[in-house]
């Protein structure tokens, strides 16, 4: 009877592919940044709606959410998919003025999020099933514009610079037990995948260097150079770099968002951001003193105030892999066993790591692209892989999970050990592991 049920599902969001890939289309051509996706959110709540669904907005300011209900006691399964998009301004395709673009690939999420939709509300299909689907279009993935969304903080409008953080802190995600999400691979142009493994987590940073100005030619030796204070700081990170060790997978990688006013006048506020990611907490936390460190002492240096605040950045994503298992299985069957891999380490990080913490959660990553991820050449070269085959893969996986009493999902629940218990502990921990600090 399964088996049955997922050639069904497969076979009604086939018989619409057409549907889903001018969706993707349709998104891709209007990208939006975190938090601002206002266009974006709206046309997943009609898109949602046509399909007899009753969906949520505004949540988390742009989030969208509609629930599916079988109508017999059961867990809730998740499929999410991302609203924003990325900066990439060489980019062919990107936004002029914004330099937005869906060089990520979330655009596919939401067309894979609303095809799974497609397939699971087709009639007759519900009195087989237990539980609930949460069809959920999240903002804010990508962690950008930080002094924008610094700003939407103080305001009291969001209290967490990542989307899936926001849900979870303001308790939207408390009904959910799974969660899935199909992610585009980079440089993987076939029909192949990459299926569990790890991924880092970081903490996100601002750094002020304050100085004091002074012509730069006339009178330079009455000016605090603050620009050589923020090198300074660079140059001490490189420095750290032979200290973090390879299994932590550190990676540190500052940028300069200002230099100082004008070229003749010494430099008196720079400012400096960067993530520092690694494989656990732990790593994260100590990477993260000695970044603190160097900053500071690139300040003392040459006698300059130094201004950091550490921010919640996300969580070390761990993919579950008992519903990973499951999520393969429906994929080899729509691709084949041999085109699927066992992703290992990949350096990067989502904030769906926050989401493993507390519940089973899988982040597979599927072909169908070309290029590099958030590149100028990132570009999408087979619909079908790139958004219908992940909406299939989904949607009969939630079909294996909520069949017969739901038995698949409750053992998945039953073996999974969370790393984080509950919302208010995870609060706790982003506290322990962020602040602020001022030297000089």
């Amino acid at each position: 009877m399964t088996s049955s049920l997922k050639e069904r599902v497969r076979d009604a969001i086939a018989a619409r592919a057409a549907e889903v890939i001018a969706l993707a289309e349709e998104v891709y051509r209007h990208p939006e940044l975190g938090f601002k996706e206002v266009r974006t959110s709206a046309l997943m709540a009609e898109r949602l709606a046509a399909l007899g669904l009753e969906p949520e907005t505004g949540l988390a300011l742009t989030g969208v959410r509609a629930v599916l209900d079988f109508g017999r006691p059961g867990p809730a399964v998740a499929i999410m998919g991302e609203l924003d998009a990325v900066v990439c301004f060489p980019h062919p395709e990107a936004d002029p003025h914004t330099g937005a673009v869906h060089a990520c690939g979330h655009h596919g999420q939401l067309a894979a999020l609303w095809g799974a939709a497609v397939g699971l509300t087709i009639p007759g299909l519900a009195p087989h099933l237990s539980g609930r689907v949460v069809f959920w279009a999240v903002p804010a993935e990508e962690y950008v514009e930080i002094e924008y969304r610094q700003r939407l903080r103080r305001e009291g409008k969001i209290s967490f610079l990542g989307g899936k953080q926001e849900l979870i802190a303001r308790g939207l995600l408390d009904d959910v037990d799974l969660a899935m999400l199909c992610h585009a691979d980079s440089d993987n142009p076939g029909r192949k995948a990459k299926v569990g493994g790890t991924c880092n987590g970081f903490i996100g940073k601002l750094a002020t260097f304050e100085g004091k100005e002074a012509h730069a030619g006339g009178a330079p030796h009455q000016g605090v150079n603050a620009l050589n204070a923020a090198i300074l700081g660079i140059m001490g990170i490189h420095c750290q770099r032979e200290t973090f060790r390879d299994e932590d997978h550190v990676r540190v990688h500052p940028i300069l968002t200002r230099g100082g006013d004008l070229v003749n006048i010494v430099p008196a506020d720079v400012r400096l951001e960067t993530y520092v990611r690694a494989a656990t907490t732990e790593a994260m936390a100590d990477a993260n003193r000695k970044v603190n460190r160097a900053l500071r002492a690139g300040g003392l240096a040459v006698g300059a105030r130094v201004h950091i605040e550490d921010l919640p950045g996300y969580l070390p994503m761990r993919n579950d892999p008992n519903l990973s298992r499951v999520f393969a299985d429906n994929l080899a069957l729509l691709i084949g066993p041999d085109n699927i891999s066992c992703e290992e380490h990949v350096s990067g990080s989502t904030d769906m790591g926050d989401v493993s913490h507390l519940i089973p959660a899988i982040h597979p990553s599927l072909g169908g692209v070309a290029g590099r991820a958030h590149a100028r050449d990132f570009r999408v070269v087979d619909a079908e892989m790139a958004y219908v085959i992940p909406a299939q893969a989904m949607a009969m996986t939630v079909v294996d999970l909520l069949a017969n009493g739901a038995a698949v999902a409750s053992g998945v629940m039953a073996q999974f050990r969370p790393a984080v218990p509950d919302r208010e502990e995870y609060v706790r921990l982003w506290e322990r592991l962020t602040g602020t600090e001022e030297v000089g």
